[in-house]
């Protein structure tokens, strides 16, 4: 029969949870294409903060030989804070659920208990998870909301004093030319990085109702009719194709009530040689750990008063953001 004591055997420390529910599960080894723009990386802090230089390349004016030649300005720099969040999550395991567990087969008591802790934590990781993802996609939109749907958590243009721009495709009228409005966006983007970084690719991401009148539009139809003989036309193409050089991609996610992405708004973002997006993990708010690097996820248990159960909790403490959020482009259908 199963012991509540069986909770204090080193299986159970911070360390050994931590580090099983870091593993990847079997099954969601693939990213999503949000995922895997953004670098990750441990910080020992609660607080990032982005450099920003307002310095600009410039040409040089001609000068006669031998004149002391213009004067470089030098960088202005400022720091940006920012707070990592806090999202914490708990589950019991009550004396009454495990009951009946006994050891049986190969398997010890310690290793069916362990099974038992780890599908409890292994789920609650998958709603942070979807979490993570929400934000995400929020650093590309420029606002991350809470888990409400609502309450804005960190407002991207306001913290860095941009305004966000707009293009209109113009799919409502049958004579747009669809590739000179994401050229048009294109160039917005190339502005706002004014050749800093090296753009590598473009991928754009729209909701449902824009994906559906822009892949239907006779400008976009007729790019691709000779594509594969008529192929385009006839699949379903929401994984992704190619048009002006740039992956499209239905983009839908959904949790409860919270719809992820307006079904009539995308988004066009350059790929850039350099971390453009980037998530930061702050360490648990758990003696052992402070001013540690910090990781994806922590893992801990308690046992209840007068042994009643044990109580569960998983942590992740991250910061997604966009360090240049003026360089994507919001797309309309009009």
């Amino acid at each position: 029969m199963a012991h509540i004591d069986i909770f204090r055997d080193n299986a159970f420390s911070l360390a050994s949870l931590t580090a099983a529910l870091n593993v990847q599960p079997e099954g969601q080894a693939v990213p999503t294409t949000l995922d895997s723009m953004f670098d990750e990386d441990g910080v020992s802090t609660l607080t990032v903060s982005i450099e920003r230089e307002n310095g600009k390349l410039a040409l040089v004016a001609d000068s006669p030989r031998g004149s002391p030649g213009q004067t470089s300005e030098k960088d202005r720099r400022d720091l940006i804070p920012f707070n990592t969040l806090h999202l914490p999550l708990r589950d019991t395991i009550y004396a009454d659920e495990i009951q009946g567990v006994r050891a049986f087969g190969t398997e010890s008591e310690l290793e069916v208990m362990q099974s038992i802790v780890n599908k409890r934590t292994v789920k609650l990781r998958a709603r942070i998870n979807a979490t993570l993802a929400y934000h995400r996609l929020g650093a590309v939109t420029g606002k991350i909301f809470d888990a409400d749907g609502e309450r804005v958590l960190l407002d991207l243009y306001q913290r860095f004093g941009y305004t966000q721009k707009t293009v209109n495709l113009g799919l409502g009228t049958a004579s747009t030319k669809v590739r000179q409005k994401v050229l048009d966006a294109k160039r917005l983007a190339e502005d706002a990085l004014a050749g800093s970084v090296q753009i590598k690719g473009w991928l754009g991401i729209m909701g449902r109702g824009l994906y559906d009148a822009f892949t239907g539009h006779d400008s976009v139809e007729k790019a691709f009719d000779r594509w594969k003989d008529g192929e385009f036309l006839r699949a379903d193409m929401r994984k992704g194709f190619i048009f002006e050089d740039v992956e499209w991609k239905e983009y839908y996610g959904k949790v409860g009530a919270v719809t992820f992405l307006d079904p009539t708004e995308g988004y066009l973002v350059p790929i850039v040689t350099e971390d453009l997006f980037q998530t930061r993990f702050a360490p648990a708010n758990h003696i052992d750990v402070v001013n540690t690097p910090g990781l994806p996820f922590y893992a801990s248990q308690e046992v209840l008063q007068h042994g009643m159960g044990v109580d569960l909790k998983v942590q992740s403490n991250p910061l997604t953001i966009n360090t240049r959020p003026n360089a994507v482009i919001r797309l309309k259908a009009s």
